[in-house]
Parts: structure tokens; sequence; C-alpha cells
């Protein structure tokens, strides 16, 4: 890292210094003769560098704890983005966010939503004593059975297992038609190395939401890890079968969704995504899966023809209106692309009323080229 507002003395340092692993370098333009190494970063500060750090600096390059070089940047603590009020990115301290968000609490205690977001940012960046505390008492001022699963969640990853599976199971008492209870508590087993609880509670959550990708993924990857590929399948296709099981298009979606990261198992993927529509076409997750693996294979004729069948649904789902679009344009079927614009844009959904609106202009400055390119080749005639 490279900062051009210190001082620029020439101090003699190799011509090829190389930058790597975390390190933060302080060091004047002058230190690097060769050119600043392609993979330093150049910044200004926006607090006073330290007399010790300048002094230091005239000797040559100075490497800094990670600490110092967030506190030389002017952030209290790592630099995190979050949004400011109308929605556009910013850099702020990590202590500092964190500071305001628990005054905003500590301001209205009785608005648990402003302790829910302190909460989430606790959790987030990991201080799990300080978000239990928060959720405790949010939980206790009659807090939701989301909030009850944030304590859980916590409460197990300080390894109190008791406690945590005490509130892990209140929550699911409150969200009975929720997965989510269920797989944090499977993952409190799986720490504890206790693998038929594990799986237990792991079927618990597909009985409670059959339809929960997550809760079906989890399933093969439990089994995966205790019995080989092959058999995780066979778990979860078995389980598929089940009575209350048998229309859902998840355990299919999950699988697909574990193949289709690797070209050697794609078609294996492929097959999956195939049963996940079967059993249930108009499941916006399976066709999403299924037009996903068609693009890939740059099989866009079948991306349209699944697709075609289900344009009401886009106006409600920008990811199945990103699909069918890209296969209809690259196929140059502009008619249907400009009848498919026009439906999305009359959209109530917000995301996918401005991806018609974006959609619309590449569409008019492709149009416009081939004009132009047009026009071109008559006058060269």
């Amino acid at each position: 890292m490279t900062d051009k507002s210190l001082p620029d003395k020439p101090t003699g340092q190799p011509a090829n210094l190389q930058l790597q692993g975390g390190a933060a370098i302080v060091a004047p333009v002058s230190a690097f003769p060769g050119g600043v190494p392609g993979n330093a970063l150049v910044v200004l500060p926006l607090a006073k560098p330290s007399d010790e750090i300048i002094a230091a600096m005239k000797k040559g390059p100075v490497a800094l704890e990670i600490e110092q070089m967030w506190k030389l940047l002017g952030f209290n603590g790592p630099a995190v983005q979050v949004q400011d009020a109308e929605g556009r990115p910013i850099a702020i301290g990590l202590e500092d966010l964190l500071g305001g968000l628990e005054k905003h609490w500590q301001e209205d205690s009785a608005d648990l939503n402003r302790g829910r977001l302190f909460a989430q940012e606790l959790m987030k960046y990991g201080r799990f004593e300080k978000a239990e505390k928060v959720l405790a008492k949010i939980v206790a001022l009659g807090g939701t059975g989301e909030d009850w699963l944030g304590l859980g969640v916590a409460q197990r990853e300080q390894e109190k297992w008791e406690k945590a599976e005490a509130t892990l199971r209140g929550a699911q008492n409150l969200l009975p038609g929720n997965a989510s209870p269920w797989l944090q508590l499977s993952r409190l087993h799986e720490s504890k190395g206790e693998n038929d609880k594990q799986r237990e509670a792991i079927e618990h959550a597909i009985q409670a939401a059959p339809t929960s990708v997550d809760a079906w993924a989890t399933l093969y990857q439990s089994a995966e890890r205790q019995s080989g590929e092959d058999a995780a399948v066979k778990v979860v296709e078995e389980l598929a079968q089940a009575e209350p099981n048998k229309k859902t298009a998840a355990p299919y979606v999950a699988l697909q969704g574990l193949f289709s990261g690797k070209e050697e198992t794609r078609e294996k993927a492929l097959v999956f995504a195939r049963k996940a529509v079967e059993r249930n076409e108009n499941d916006p997750l399976a066709l999403i899966s299924l037009s996903a693996l068609y693009g890939q294979k740059g099989d866009l004729d079948s991306v349209i023809e699944l697709l075609s069948k289900h344009e009401a649904k886009m106006t409600s789902d920008v990811r199945l209106a990103n699909n069918y679009f890209e296969a209809l344009f690259q196929r140059r079927q502009l008619d249907r692309v400009t009848k498919l614009l026009n439906a999305l844009a009359g959209s109530s959904n917000r995301e996918v009323k401005q991806f018609a609106i974006e959609r619309s202009r590449a569409v008019a400055q492709y149009l416009q080229q081939q004009q132009r390119e047009l026009a071109g080749a008559q006058r060269r005639a």
C-alpha cells in the first residue's frame, strides 16, 4: 500500500519490491523506482499520520499492523461497507458502525427493530457474546420466533450447547412451518458429533417445510460426509418418494445445485434439474435451475421452449425474466424480446420493472448500431 500524501524522499529501496500476503506497507512513491507494484493499493489517509510513522518512513517503507492501517485511514476498526439513507454505498469503521447502532437502540430500547438491526450486524461480524445479550433482551420484551432463532444461533456459536438447544426448540414452537430452527439444531448436533440426532433434526426440517431447498441440501451433505456421494443421492431420492414430498421439486433443485458447480458433474445436475421440473413445472426455482443449465450448454432453443409457457411468472421473478430475455436476444428474436419487455415494464415488482427499463435501453442501442452499420454499408456500395 503506498500513500502519496507522505514525505517523498528517495530511500534506495529495491527497484522491484513485491507485496505479498496481507501486509500493509506505507511508503512514498519514490520507494518504488521501478514502478509501483501492480498489487499495491494507493490510498490517501483521512487522519494525519503519527510523527512516529512519518519519522520511520523517512528511512523507507513501513510495515503496519492491520489495526494501524485502518487507524491511519481514519477508520475505527476495519472498514465495512454500508448504505446511507439514500441507498448509496459508504465505508465506515466497524467499531463506529456497531457503536452507532448501539446508541441508536439505547435512545429507544422499546423499538425492537433497532435492537434487531444491531444484533444482525453483531452476528455478521462474529460478536456472538454481545449479540446474545441483545437478542436475549429482545426475546424478553416479546420477540418473535426469528429472534429466538437468532438467540439460539448466538448461543450455539459460543458452544453453550444446552442453552442453545432449549432456545432453538423454543424457536421451533414459534415457527412451526419453518425449516431453519431444525437446521440450526442439526448443526448443533453435528458440532457435538451426534450424527443420529443430526439426521433426525434434518428430517424434522423437511417435515416442517418440504419445499425448503436448504433442508434437502443439508440432508445430502450430511449423508455424503458419512457414506459418500452415491449413498447420499439415494438417501435424498428415497425420502423424496415419501407421500408428503412427492410433489415438491425441492429435493431435485437441491441436488442439481450441488452438482452444477463442477464441469464433470454438470450432466448429472441436468438430469436432476429435469426431474425437478417434471415434479412441479410451475416451481420458479426448478425453471430457473434447468434454464440456467441449458444456457450454460448453449442450448438456447431449449431455454426458450422451457420458459415460453411461463411468461406470466416473469412479471414477479426477475431471474426467470433474465434467462428468457438472454435466450431470445441471443437468438435475435427481437419481436418476442420487445413483447416481453413491454409486458415486464408494466410489472408492479420494482426489480422486474428496472430490469425491463435497462434491457430496453440495451436493445435500443443494439438496433441503433445495426442501423448505423447498414447505412455505412449502403454508402460504401
